[in-house]
């Protein structure tokens, strides 16, 4: 077996991670999503189990509802349950057992948006009616650790359990308990500006949509907890891993530095993938499980996963589609918005995640980015974003961003009555 060397992981990452698929560069400016879902039981707050002899529980619940929706079961690669949505997309589970549905990409947001809603609308409230409510929020408010155990057995979760529980509480935190919504977008023929870009308004799109600043009933003095979890979790593997003149060669650095958690360890340790790349003769496929294994707040895979969003109220799901495509896709609001965020910045993510929209500084810049998105969407046309979807994500931007507020502070002030 040839050995991998350095240049064959560089060439991999320039042909496959940062390249989109042939058949996607033909259908440019697609658009998908994923939502996360935390099930509570209504009546009591505390998490509902996946599976159980008796009460309520979440796979039993969704196999009743799939099978009246005419979904089908399967099992994921990870050897998870998970159903096959009629009419595209995917529900599957996160380690802490919340509920993840992934649309198909689409030409438009219209079209994510309409799939988002046929899937999750109906799944709410099915689940409200047997006592669970799915939350929209980027952390389980209510529950600690102890209350919210890794529902997932999978081999991987447990390694990735172990190497994160080495290093601190957080691992937990986001396994177990976050939510996020996450917008994945092409990288088209303009693929260096747009991973800029993207990269570049990662904060703005963490204050912006922060819906995270209560845990365990206590305010936690993070706009996004979630956020703060993330940042903590392992920094080896997440932040913005960005470099303007050489993108691709410093995403390789930062791959080859982050520890290879489902290889065996050393000393009780994970080793570096850069260190096992000399020491032993890691395969292509090990190579592609590693990367799958990072969490950046841009996560290149043919195309960029936008992973920066706190879950948010589905009435809003507009609000992130319209913010990152009408940024992403429309050439004038690109370019002007690198004029306003310029480069990747790790502090202001950081200062994001805990101050938000109340940093004046960033609540400025963010009321810009999101008037030149709509006015970016707007251009992009009404097959792309229908009017009433650009009315919901304006309709946000007012109530919210540009009074410098998140949803977030909707959940504080509600703490603080009771």
């Amino acid at each position: 077996m040839t050995r991998l060397a350095r240049a064959d992981l560089l060439a991999h990452l320039q042909s496959q991670v940062f390249t989109a698929p042939p058949m996607a560069s033909l259908t440019p400016r697609r658009i998908g999503a994923e939502v996360e879902l935390i099930p509570l039981d209504a009546s009591s707050g505390r998490r509902v189990p996946l599976d159980a002899e008796s009460g309520i529980a979440v796979l039993p619940f969704l196999r009743r509802f799939a099978a009246r929706q005419g979904w089908g079961e399967a099992r994921t690669p990870k050897g998870v349950p998970c159903f096959v949505v009629r009419g595209g997309g995917t529900i599957g589970f996160e380690p802490g057992g919340q509920i993840e549905f992934s649309t198909p990409p689409a030409r438009s947001v219209t079209a994510v948006l309409d799939r988002l809603r046929s899937v999750v609308a109906p799944l709410r409230a099915a689940a409200a009616a047997e006592g669970i409510e799915l939350l929209s929020s980027g952390v389980d408010p209510h529950n600690g650790q102890d209350d919210a155990p890794l529902l997932l057995d999978a081999k991987r979760y447990q390694r990735m359990a172990e190497h994160f529980a080495r290093i601190g509480p957080f691992g937990a935190v986001m396994m177990r308990q976050t939510a996020s919504i996450q917008v994945n977008l092409d990288f088209d023929d303009e693929p260096r500006l747009r991973w800029r870009l993207l990269n570049a308004v990662a904060p703005y799109v963490t204050a912006i949509f922060a819906s995270s600043p209560v845990y365990e009933g206590a305010a936690t003095g993070h706009q996004s907890f979630r956020a703060h979890a993330w940042r903590r979790l392992d920094p080896a593997r997440t932040g913005l891993p960005f470099d303007a003149a050489r993108p691709v060669e410093a995403y390789l650095r930062f791959a080859l530095s982050a520890p290879a958690m489902l290889f065996p360890t050393v000393g009780g340790h994970s080793l570096p993938f850069g260190e096992w790349l000399v020491q032993a003769n890691p395969t292509l496929e090990e190579w592609e499980t590693h990367l799958s294994t990072l969490f950046p707040e841009v996560r290149p895979r043919g195309h960029c996963e936008v992973r920066s969003a706190d879950a948010v109220d589905p009435v809003w799901y507009a609000a992130p589609l319209v913010f990152l495509a009408g940024l992403a896709y429309d050439p004038h609001a690109a370019r002007s918005a690198l004029d306003l965020a310029p480069m990747a910045d790790a502090g202001l993510l950081e200062r994001a995640g805990r101050e938000g929209l109340r940093d004046a500084g960033i609540a400025r810049t963010a009321a810009q980015l999101f008037e030149l998105a709509l006015a970016g969407c707007g251009a992009l046309g009404p097959s792309f974003v229908h009017p009433s979807h650009l009315e919901e994500a304006r309709l946000f931007f007012d109530r919210y961003t540009r009074r410098g507020r998140a949803p977030a502070d909707d959940l504080i002030s509600t703490a603080i009555a009771a």
